[in-house]
Order: structure tokens, then sequence, then C-alpha cells
């Protein structure tokens, strides 16, 4: 009979409940029943907000369950919630108070409340001391907006949300605005908040008082660039294309040793050429649409010489400051002196500093100002009184900065590096050697005449840039090699005409006339380097405004540009100049691997040897048997006790005597006894 009494409709509101979803006409009585009785538990909880009320969370829960089947009676109860909330959210109890919060996002997620009024109740309930309920609304929120722009983008919503944002991240309740900056941050990343009036609202978070804020709105804009793992179709087809015309063209040929050296150093050449032109993929790229980087830098560095922050808060924004100047290509000369003042090797976090010098330098600077940064890193770290690692960051990031800006190096300290290369450290040795191939192909006059290597066609056609002066051409470099080859294919069809008359006026007799790719390329190759510097850009400047350029042509203008980096220039025997394997990729942001790149691993302690050797004896028996007694609480015998004795006391005794003392006698009677002992356990 208890049973039968707990399922009596009135008062079992989940039979309840399933029974009103099911059909809604038959049961309207027994709601309105549980309607009043919720108005009544209102009226009470006004007077007492203070007290729990479970009964009253049943009922709010079970409302909100079947709203949509009463909607003429329950068109006030998300504004009665509302209003509930928003009156006494600071003293309501806190269980009553996250019960409230999910019948109204299950009404939201009903499509019963219009989202802006909700949106907005929840960023005033984030001031409220409850770390789950915080958590909760976040979810909401963020999962909420995604769904609004799910199909398309709602500006209406959006534009009325980042309004109120705006307003919450100057709130003087600082835990409201760190959530509603990681709302914002959390929405940019998911692609649903990602223009520019987004990015520009968050760039004020970088100048709260408020530390919490202040890192959470810079690492927002340090947010590393995730590169594409796959390029396009098109890309790899044009890639591997090139790829399998080098492989061709060996296979095809003679197979000397001279020839698979040349397809080797073409093949690394291609590596390079890959690195350089591959398209950067952004997929966090809020950095580039802030409306004025000048401006903002210049407050930036402003707050970083008064800040009295922890000294990392000051590295990231130095991080923030050097990515602004170098991405935008500012001009912020009062940095590079600030920064100067921490290029020291004993200064905490020099690597990062080190990268901030380097991510700062562009063309447009003055080369004077970059100048000053390279002489202190020379004078502070590329010293033989510091260590070689010491030295081989200082000369990486020497070699980031003149990459980027290759005017601000004097020849005098250039040759002082290059004199490196034969350092008895190996890291440094190869750091400085990457220095002498940077300039083999920015500028291999300033070397000197040992370290130019052997000099090709690219470098004798590169050009030294003037301060400010841009590589902007007019004609596609390399196109040359399409003229020359079609001249090429001329000479020979007129041979091959030839070939057949003469072929008609013998009795019969067959001519071998040979018409080999090899030829073709060999023939080819002679006329390009014959062509002065000159003749070459009128070629190339004639052929890419006469014609449309297939991606054969394209694919025959790469080759030709690879082949002009390994060709030599002829009467030139001097020793091949090595290929800079490295690999490099640099591109619009540096990483720290740029500067701490070393070649060979520094010797580890003997604490980290000691522990990675039992760390590989983890799984490995003991070889060792141990002797256990059978008995566990016998005494120990008059030999296990001499073990344990001084040695003064047992020192006249025979049985300490060193082996090597013993008499020769004496060492026949040990044997003696020993090949008896072991006679008698064999039997």
């Amino acid at each position: 009979m208890s049973g039968r009494q707990n399922n009596k409709l009135p008062n079992n509101l989940p039979q309840l409940q399933n029974l009103i979803k099911r059909d809604p006409q038959s049961y309207e009585n027994e709601f309105l029943q549980q309607y009043r009785h919720y108005q009544s538990n209102v009226q009470i909880f006004k007077l007492q907000p203070d007290k729990p009320n479970k009964e009253l969370a049943e009922l709010v829960m079970f409302l909100a369950q079947v709203c949509h089947c009463y909607l003429e009676h329950l068109s006030t109860f998300p504004q009665e919630l509302t209003e509930l909330l928003l009156s006494h959210h600071t003293v309501v109890e806190t269980d009553l108070r996250m019960t409230f919060c999910k019948a109204l996002i299950l009404l939201r997620n009903k499509d019963l409340i219009d989202p802006t009024g909700l949106l907005e109740l929840f960023f005033e309930l984030l001031r409220c001391h409850d770390k789950l309920l915080r958590k909760t609304l976040y979810t909401h929120i963020v999962s909420d907006i995604k769904n609004i722009n799910a199909k398309h983008k709602n500006n209406k919503v959006n534009s009325t949300l980042q309004n109120f944002m705006y307003t919450m991240l100057r709130d003087r309740n600082p835990i409201a605005a760190k959530i509603s900056l990681d709302v914002m941050a959390e929405l940019y990343k998911r692609n649903i908040w990602n223009d520019a009036k987004t990015v520009n609202v968050i760039t004020t978070a970088c100048f709260s008082n408020v530390t919490k804020i202040l890192v959470a709105g810079l690492k927002f804009f340090l947010g590393a660039d995730e590169e594409g793992k796959e390029g396009s179709d098109s890309e790899s087809e044009a890639k591997g294309a090139t790829v399998r015309d080098l492989k061709v063209r060996f296979n095809t040929g003679r197979k000397t040793t001279k020839n698979k050296k040349k397809m080797e150093k073409a093949m690394k050449v291609l590596k390079k050429h890959k690195k350089k032109k591959k398209a950067e993929v952004f997929n966090f790229s809020a950095i580039h649409l802030i409306h004025d980087p000048q401006d903002f830098s210049e407050k930036l560095l402003k707050q970083l010489e008064d800040s009295k922050e922890r000294f990392e808060v000051k590295i990231m924004m130095m991080e923030l400051i050097s990515r602004l100047v170098g991405i935008h290509e500012l001009f912020l000369f009062n940095y590079y002196p600030f920064i100067q003042r921490f290029l020291q090797p004993h200064q905490r976090e020099v690597t990062k500093i080190l990268l901030c010098a380097a991510q700062s330098s562009h063309q447009l600077v003055p080369p004077e100002i970059i100048e000053s940064v390279i002489r202190t890193i020379a004078n502070n770290f590329v010293t033989d009184r510091n260590s070689g690692e010491v030295m081989t960051v200082g000369i990486n990031a020497i070699k980031e900065v003149v990459a980027r800006c290759p005017l601000s190096i004097n020849v005098d300290l250039l040759q002082d590096l290059a004199q490196y290369k034969t350092h008895k450290d190996k890291n440094v040795m190869m750091s400085s050697r990457g220095l002498i191939q940077l300039f083999r192909t920015l500028n291999p006059q300033m070397l000197h005449k040992k370290d130019r290597g052997r000099p090709t066609v690219a470098s004798l056609e590169a050009k030294v840039k003037d301060y400010g002066e841009l590589g902007a051409k007019d004609y596609i470099p390399g196109a040359e090699v399409l003229e020359v080859e079609a001249e090429v294919k001329e000479g020979e069809d007129d041979g091959w005409e030839s070939a057949s008359a003469s072929d008609d006026d013998e009795d019969g007799e067959w001519v071998d006339v040979r018409h080999s790719s090899e030829e073709d390329t060999t023939e080819v190759a002679k006329k390009l380097k014959s062509l002065p510097a000159g003749e070459r850009e009128a070629k190339a400047a004639a052929v890419s405004g006469s014609r449309l350029l297939t991606q054969e042509d394209f694919n025959k203008i790469r080759l030709a540009q690879i082949a002009k980096e390994v060709n030599a220039v002829p009467g030139k025997k001097r020793k091949a100049a090595d290929m800079d394997d490295e690999g490099e990729r640099r591109g619009e942001l540096l990483t720290l691997r740029h500067i701490e790149k070393l070649h060979k691993k520094p010797k580890a302690d003997k604490e980290t040897r000691l522990a990675a050797a039992l760390a590989g004896r983890t799984d490995r028996k003991e070889f060792v048997r141990k002797k256990t007694k059978l008995n566990p609480h016998a005494s120990t015998s008059n030999k296990e006790k001499r073990r344990t004795k001084n040695f003064m006391m047992m020192r006249q005794s025979q049985n300490v005597r060193q082996k090597g003392k013993r008499s020769f006698r004496e060492r026949q009677i040990a044997l003696r006894d020993a090949l008896l002992k072991k006679k008698k356990q064999h039997k």
C-alpha cells in the first residue's frame, strides 16, 4: 500500500512530468495544482530568500520541463525566474541558485527565452562567489553563442553581446572581468567571434591593473601560429613534379659521381626553396587584426617601463611588443635601448630576451639602431671567456637579427665572427658556419675571400638592397630558360631536316640522328651560362610579357633557378661551398629553437647519467642470489659475526690476512683443502 501511495500524481512530480509530456490536455488540472503550489512557495521564498527550499527547487525544475506544453499558463515563468535571480542572487542559497540557473538553461535550450537577456543575466551572476556556478555559466555561454552562429552569423546578437562584454572587461569585480575575457578568447579560437572588433576589445585587457586579466590578454596575443600539416593537392603535385624532374634528369644521364653529387646538391637547394616559398597558415592571427598597432605598442612599452609586475609578466610584454614591431614593421626606437640592458649571459630567461631582439628587427629599422644591439650581443656573449653554449646562443641571435636587417652589421664584426668556424667547440663552429652561409646568399662581398665559397650564377645575380629598397620585379626571374629552350629546339629541327634530305641522296643507307633529352638539357645549360646578366633579364622580361605560362613552364623555370644555385661560374676552380642543410624556415614568428639550436648535445652531468642508468635497470632481474636462512630466527655464525667486528679487534687473526701476503706453502694448503671440499660436495 505504501508503494501505491507514492504513485499518487499530485505528489509524484517525475511521474506527472512524464505523463504530461505524453498527453498535456488530460493532466491539465494536476498541472495547475502544482503551479499554484509553486506560486505559494515563491511568496514564501521572497520573505526568506536566504533559507534553503528544496520543495521550490523541485517545482521549478518540474515547470521548466513541461513549460512547452502549457505556454499560455507559463508565459511569465521565465521572467519570474530571471527577476528572482537578479534580486536575490547574492543571498540565495547555493543549491537553489544553481537550480534556478539550470532551469533557465533548460528553457533556453527549448528556445523559450531570448538569448540576449539570458546571457546578460549570466554575466551578472559571474560576480557570485561560487566556482561551480561560474564554471557552469561559462560553459553555457560559450556553447550558446556557438549554437546561435552555427548556421550563419547573427550580427545583431553578436554586436549586442560584444558591447556588453566591453563593459564587463571594465567591471570592478576581477572574477567577472576575467571570465568575460576567457569567453571572448575561447570564441575567437573557435572561429565564432574572429572579427577585428573582438580582437580590439581584448586589447584593453593588456592594460588592466589586475595581473590575471593582464596575463590572460597577453597570452591571447602570444598564441602560437599553427602551421598547416598538409598543403593543397596542387602544391603537392607541383613540388612532386619538380623532385621527379630532378630524379629523371639524373637517371637518364650518365651515372657518374660528379652528376650524383650535383643531384644531391640540387635536392638540398630544392628543399630550401620549399621552406622559403611555403605559404604560412595562420589559425590564430589576432595580432594582424589590431586597428592601430603603432599606438598599441607605444602604450605597451610605456606600461613596461613603469611596470612593477613580476619578471615573467615583463617577459611576456616584451615578447608581445617584439611581435608587433616585427610583424607590422613598426618604428619603436626606444624599445631597443631598453632591451639592451637585459642582454647579459647571467640574465634570467636571456634566450627569450635574445628572441625578442631578433623578432623586433626588420629591414625598415635604421641599421645604426640595430647595430648597437648586435654589438652588445657580440661583446657580452661571443667571447672566449664564456662557455660554448653561451657563444652559440650569441652567434645564433646575431644570425637571426642580420637575416632580417642585413645592413646592421659591419664588415669587421662579420669577419671576426666568421673566424669561429674553426673553434674547438662544435656548436660554436657550426653556428659560425651558418652565419657564413647566410651571407653567401645575402652579401658575399662582406665575407673574406676564402669564406665566400665557389660563386654561382645565383650569387652573382643577387644584388645588395639599400636601406628601404624593395625587391619588386616586373618579370619572372628565370623565364629566359623558355626562350633558350625554344631556340635549341629550332636548331635541332633544322638539323633533322638536313639529315632527312641527305638520306634521300644516298643509296638507301641509314643515318643515325640522336635526339635525347640529355643533349637538350646540356645545350640549354651551356647557352644559359654564356648569357650575360643584362641579356638574361631582357629575355625573361620578353617571355613574361608575351605569353601565358603553364604549370610545365613554371616547373622548367624552377629547375633553372635551382641550377643557378648549383652550377658554378665557368672558369672558377675554387672549392665548392657546403650547403646550409639546416632546413630552417624564417616566417613572421621566431621560436626559441632558432636561438638555442645546438648541433651537439651537451654532456650530461653525473646525476642525469645515474638516473638514466637506474631507469634502464627497472626490468632487469637480480643476478646475485640472496642466501636466505631456513629459520629466520636462528642465530648467526661466527663467520657472519666477524664481518661486523672492528678491524683492530681482528687484525691479529689469521682469517683476515690478505691473500697476496700468504706464503707459497699456505697457498698450497688452501688449494688442497678447497679441492677436497669440492670433491666431498660432489659425492
